[in-house]
């Protein structure tokens, strides 16, 4: 397909409203792609939150308004509190997205994942790669890359991109944007909150996102397995200073009927506790390694604790997996936050 294939590489504050566009800008080369090519693979990482779901059905609907063909797919199914979401049911899971069409993709559009493996899919090496993030941990491995550090959510890259194709902005697509706003911000609770983040919910309020309903429906519809797992998790909850951690077993898993989806949110019942400035929910897996949810309060970096074991996310929000055993494991990220807090003054 004809269109740009250099590398580009670009950072910035992260302004929700931003209109003007530079000819240096990603965002020009991203639109001449999208504008020359016919059929566009989008996905997100595995385990897809709020934020992964509500950018890739938003892409596929400016997409769609393009007059493209969009496939959306995911290695893993859709969590339960995610399946209201508008044009849900288009998202395919599959390991292979290629099954799902004849002709070859003429890109694929990659939203915040850090690297291929991310995604979860097999056979995109060769394909053309478009990357958004806006994770600390984002770095530059495909054709075309935007990496924008101060967005709050991959979802507001989104936007950015759709309003410069000239995309309308409908209630089914405000309702997933403004799903990735609040569910990667935290409920707008983390350090990338701006006034632009308020500005944008506005904005897509305005265009016809219920903010009660969504809320309602993200944070008010917890399954009987999650509250029995979070019961079991908060049996193991201690403290050492500003550090928490808390965990569940395998057996755990399997006691409560809990899914992996049932683990979202548990680590903040952690770091919610007054004087707390870092926190960690360990969930061990069956094959005995460890999945790790880091969370954070102020200036405080738990994306540089995570990176450091394979994994990364936001400053404020991160996460890994490492071997076990779960003892190991948890000795080993509690030394690693009480060094990251040695250097943060404490809150007043």
């Amino acid at each position: 397909m004809a269109g740009p294939s250099q590398n580009t590489h670009f950072s910035s504050s992260g302004a929700a409203a931003e209109t003007s566009i530079g000819p240096n800008h990603p965002l020009q080369e991203i639109l001449a792609v999208l504008h020359c090519g016919r059929r566009f693979l989008v996905c997100s990482h595995v385990r897809p939150d709020g934020d992964a779901l509500g950018s890739m059905l938003a892409c596929g609907m400016m997409l769609e308004q393009m007059g493209k063909q969009a496939d959306l797919v995911s290695p893993d199914s859709i969590p339960m509190l995610y399946r209201r979401l508008p044009g849900a049911a288009r998202i395919r899971t599959a390991p292979v997205p290629q099954e799902f069409s004849a002709e070859p993709y003429d890109a694929v559009i990659l939203l915040e994942c850090d690297g291929l493996e991310r995604s979860g899919l097999r056979g995109l090496e060769n394909l053309f790669l478009i990357n958004l993030d806006h994770h600390v941990s984002g770095r530059p491995y495909a054709n075309l890359n935007w990496i924008d550090h101060g967005a709050p959510s991959v979802g507001e890259m989104v936007y950015r991109l759709a309003m410069a194709a000239g995309a309308r902005l409908t209630a089914e697509m405000a309702t997933c944007l403004y799903t990735t706003v609040l569910t990667d911000t935290g409920g707008f609770s983390y350090g990338s909150v701006r006034a632009s983040t308020f500005e944008l919910a506005r904005e897509l309020v305005q265009a016809g996102a219920d903010p009660i309903r969504i809320a309602q429906e993200v944070c008010y519809s917890t399954p009987i397995s999650k509250m029995l797992l979070l019961g079991a998790a908060l049996n193991t909850l201690h403290r050492e200073g500003r550090v928490a951690w808390l965990w569940v077993t395998h057996q755990d898993m399997v006691r409560t009927c809990a899914a992996e989806e049932d683990c979202e949110g548990i680590v903040n019942f952690a770091v919610g506790v007054a004087g707390i400035e870092a926190a960690v929910f360990l969930r061990e897996l069956p094959d005995g390694s460890v999945r790790m949810s880091l969370r954070s309060k102020g200036k405080t970096s738990v994306a540089a604790v995570a990176e450091q074991l394979g994994g990364g996310g936001h400053q404020n929000a991160s996460g890994c997996t490492v071997p076990g055993p779960l003892s190991r494991a948890l000795q080993d990220v509690r030394e690693r936050l009480r060094y990251a807090l040695a250097t943060v003054p404490e809150s007043s």
